[in-house]
């Protein structure tokens, strides 16, 4: 999939739920939080934080 059929935001922070962007967030602790949390409560989710400043994505760990 690419990155631009997924509305990926300009600025700021996101998360991805299974190749979708789902919510977006001002600040980089708060993002890391939600991810977290989702990660932890649906471990067969597949949750990545998308960074729009470093135009790049990464996966997220449930611990």
């Amino acid at each position: 999939m690419s990155k631009s059929s997924r509305n990926l935001p300009a600025s700021d922070y996101a998360i991805i739920i299974d190749g979708l962007v789902k919510t977006e967030f001002a600040t980089s602790d708060g993002v890391e939080i939600g991810a977290r949390d989702l990660k932890r409560r649906f471990p067969m989710l597949q949750v990545k934080i998308y960074d729009a400043a470093a135009g790049a994505d990464r996966e997220v760990s449930a611990s």
